[in-house]
Order: C-alpha cells, then structure tokens, then sequence
C-alpha cells in the first residue's frame, strides 16, 4: 500500500522494465513537405535600423518555431531583397540560368520571383518589407509572397502596415504582430502574448513562481513569499494564478490576480496536504487534492474556496485534477486506488471512474490536450525508476505515443494554446529546466537556465 502523502511532494516512483508499445502519431502535424519560406532582414531608415535586430530574430524564431515553415538557410539569398512590391522587375517568359550553385547569374539577382521559387533558394514564399520612424512610433510596411506564381499580379498573399513605440519593444511587437498575420495565412495560431508560468528554485529552500514568454525571454518573478510556492495553475482567461503555499506554515491554495499582482482570497481548510489547483473551464471553481478527510483525495471548491465538496472516495492517493476543456464534464485524475500512480478519468460528479493508463510503472502529470481528446502524461514504463517520459494517449482508443526517449526524466507536459507545441520539465541537461516541443517530439527547446525549473503551464493571451 502507497504511503499516506502525496507522490508530488515526496516524488516516490517505482517502474517495470518493459517494451513500450508504439502506435500511429495521434497528435497530427504536417508530416509531408513544408511550405518553403526565404525570411531575408529587413532594413530601417533613420532611427529605427538601430532596433533591426531585435526585429528580424523576432519573426524569424515566431515563424521557425510554429513549426509549419521549412526555413530556408539565409545564406541562400540574393544580395538584392525587394524592400517593397515596385522593387520587383519584369521577368521574361522563360529566364536563362546558370548553375543552380552559383549566386551570380544573369538575371535580377534577387528583384524576380523566379529568383526566390527557385534554385538556390527554392521557396514558396517570400516575406519581405521595410521599417522606418515616424511621429515617435516604429512603423512597419510589410508584404508575404507567393513566389511560385507565374503571374506577378497573384504573386501577393497580403501587405500590411504595422505601428508601434519606437524602440526595442516595438520593434518586437510589430515582429511578432507581422509573423501572426503570416502563421494565419496558412491555418496556425499564433503563441504571442501567451505566457508559461513555472516553479523556480533560485535560492536554497525557496521556491517562488516565475513566468516567461513562449520563446524563454521576458521572465518575471510573480511571488515574493520566500517560502515554498508550487504547482502554478493558470485561469482559462489568464487573468488569474492559482498555486500552492507554504507561506502561512500549513500548505494553502493561494489564488493570485495576474492583472493587479495582488493575492485574492480563498478560504483553506487546515490539511497536511493541499496541492494541485486547477481552474474549471469557465473559471468559476478550483479543483485540488487535500488531505482534510485523512487520504489524499480530489475536491472541488468556487474560485474563493467556499462551497468546499469532496469528490472521490478511495482508500489511496488521488491528486492533479485535470478537467476536459473541450467538454468541462469530465476530470483526468492520478491515482494509486490500483497499486502504482496510474491516470484515471471520473466525471465531474465524481462517477464513472475509469483507468485510462494499463497499470504498468508510474503514470502521472495528465494534460488535456485543447481538444479534449488526448492527454499528455509521464510515465516510467519500460525505463528505470524514476525516469519519466512524455506520452500522447488518445482517450477514446487508449492508443498512446512516446515523445521523449532516454534524455532524463521528464515531467509535467502542458500544452501550448495552438494544440501544437508542448512545454515540460527535463533534467537532460543536467539540472532541472523548462523546455518545450513540437507535438511530434522534435524542435526541442530549452527555455530556462538559471535555477531549478519544473511545473510549467502554459497560459493564454
């Protein structure tokens, strides 16, 4: 029988050495050919060329990192980069060429279509424009072509024109606003203004929460209790926090406004255990594991902690609430009613209790994928103890995926808002840090280097 506390805290795992089972990719990405992209620097006159850089790594890393773009190399581009659309020049119908290898050849040089769709650049699109100051503001004029076209009056997919402060900041802004309207072209949603909220140790027996954007930049240090402050959970509308706190002695939910920095209230019943808050789908409740009753179980509680109710009834460890946000009528739960920690789902009354995992190794961490038919979780199975790895289940089938494989242990899956990238929790580069990837397993990213990192979320705009 498992310990009377909860395995988040004391973090005990046990695993079965045994073959993982493979199956189809569940969560589907574009598996065929990417469309092609040539994202040349842009140049600014005046006073903004200074703030160029900070703009052009901005769309760069928005549009390499969304993950639907083969980025092709920049060292592939013509010297000449049309600046706007009259840059481009008359093409003859069937253009001489050299070699494919050569970047010097009689032609345009940079200012046809053809000389981006193809060799050696080869793309499909190209996104080009300018910058300049006016009136205090940065203004961008910025175009996406298709440059496969034949007719150059089709070749334009949208031009638009893009204000914001002149400065460092808005020239990111208007970067990350200029990469959105592109990603929407083709169907993505774009992760600006999303932030991953985290637990971070930065100094010895403190833990506070931290937040960043999607990319690691822009961290910010949301609690100041200098105590223990763990298991960040972020509202549906992201104008709320709620975590657990050691500031009082006793753990406690803590509900935070995002918007004003201040604590809001929640009423807390005196327990040893009190952790893993999580927010229902409409904000209006917080559902969390106390130990008020003796075993660790799942209750429910209004986002002030009144209305306490309590919602399963097992002679074991049940913790991290999870509710669909697809459908809010159904909770992926952990639980040990079966020996090791396993995944189950009950509904929102606390009914139909079923194990989604098979039983074997250590199964905790459940993710809701946005579209309430997967889950993400760690699992041990088939490693060693202790090693955790990320899985994709599909709830209706019980088919899963693995993500990660034999770098550390990995822990707490969340997904990003476009249901394509996924932030975790892995000591694979020798500490405890914050990364994130594609839904397929790839483009790995470590977003955290300072301190101990775990517990991430990812929060919408």
């Amino acid at each position: 029988m498992i310990r009377k506390t909860s395995w988040i805290v004391l973090g005990a795992v046990a695993a079965l050495l045994l073959a993982a089972q493979q199956s189809d990719v569940i969560i589907k990405l574009e598996k065929g050919e990417r469309a092609a992209i040539a994202v040349p620097d842009l140049r600014g006159s005046g006073e903004a060329q200074q703030y160029m850089g900070a703009f052009n790594e901005t769309l760069w890393n928005d549009l390499q990192s969304a993950g639907i773009f083969k980025m092709v190399p920049k060292s592939l581009y013509w010297t000449q980069v049309p600046r706007v659309p009259q840059d481009f020049r008359p093409q003859p119908a069937m253009p001489q060429r050299t070699s494919a290898a050569s970047n010097v050849r009689p032609n345009a040089q940079g200012l046809w279509l053809s000389d981006w769709s193809g060799p050696p650049v080869s793309a499909n699109y190209l996104a080009f424009g300018y910058t300049g100051a006016e009136a205090g503001q940065i203004v961008l004029r910025g175009w996406l072509y298709n440059v496969g076209q034949s007719d150059f009056s089709n070749a334009q997919v949208f031009g638009k024109t893009y204000l914001a402060p002149l400065g460092e900041e808005g020239a990111r802004k208007i970067a990350h606003d200029f990469a959105t309207d592109i990603l929407q072209q083709f169907g993505a949603v774009s992760l600006t203004g999303t932030r991953i909220y985290f637990t971070s140790q930065r100094s010895r027996g403190v833990k506070e929460i931290w937040s960043m954007d999607p990319d690691g930049s822009n961290p910010k240090q949301l609690t100041f209790y200098k105590s223990l402050s763990i298991m960040p959970a972020v509202s549906p509308d992201g104008t709320r926090l709620a975590f657990t706190s050691f500031a009082r002695g006793n753990p406690d939910i803590f509900v935070l406004s995002l918007e004003t920095g201040r604590r809001l209230p929640f009423y807390n019943e005196v327990s040893s255990v009190t952790e893993t808050p999580e927010f229902t789908p409409d904000g209006k409740q917080v559902l969390f594991a106390s130990a008020v009753s003796g075993w660790t179980q799942i209750y429910i509680a209004n986002v002030d902690g009144s209305g306490m109710r309590r919602m399963t009834y097992s002679n074991s460890i049940d913790v991290e609430p999870k509710v669909n946000p697809k459908t809010g009528t159904d909770i992926a739960f952990v639980s040990g009613r079966s020996g090791p920690p396993q995944i189950y789902r009950m509904s929102m009354l606390g009914t139909d209790v079923a194990r989604l995992t098979t039983g074997e190794g250590d199964a905790v961490n459940p993710a809701w994928h946005p579209d309430g038919q997967h889950l993400a979780f760690s699992w041990t199975r088939g490693y060693a103890p202790g090693n955790y790895n990320i899985f994709v289940m599909d709830v209706a089938t019980r088919q899963y995926v693995q993500l990660t494989h034999g770098a550390g242990r990995n822990e707490h899956p969340s997904w990003a808002p476009d249901g394509r990238h996924m932030v975790f929790s892995s000591n694979r580069s020798g500490s405890l840090q914050i990364w994130t990837m594609l839904a397929d397993g790839t483009q790995l990213q470590q977003l955290t280097t300072q301190g101990a990192n775990t517990q991430p979320v990812w929060g919408k705009h």
